[in-house]
């Protein structure tokens, strides 16, 4: 099985009441999720197994909190003008993404 893939630019990255970029970047390649500035420099990064998504339901659709290496990020997609509406969509994109590197659900044992 391919390994899934997915970017974006434009995100807002906070590290809960602190933001660290406004224009930052999220990168999933070869099985690892990247958090990156906007000059391209490495908030952090983890194998995409390892790491949890999803929204909360004081975030808007634009937003999804990531759990990286125990961290907590707030990641709000489209922050450099995009529509609300293709923001929606590249958040859900993201958490798609995270849910295939994970595989199947299984059933309770």
């Amino acid at each position: 099985m391919k390994e899934p893939e997915f970017s974006a630019t434009g995100v807002r990255i906070d590290r809960w009441s602190r933001s660290l970029t406004k224009a930052g970047q999220i990168r999933i390649k070869d099985g690892r999720l990247s958090l990156l500035t906007s000059g391209g420099q490495e908030i952090d990064s983890a194998p995409l197994d390892s790491v949890s998504a999803g929204r909360r339901w004081f975030a808007g659709d634009d937003s999804t909190v990531a759990t990286v290496n125990g961290h907590r990020y707030r990641l709000t997609m489209g922050q450099r003008g995009g529509s609300p509406r293709r923001a929606e969509e590249t958040a859900g994109r993201f958490l798609e993404t995270i849910r295939r590197a994970h595989g199947p659900a299984r059933p309770p044992t």
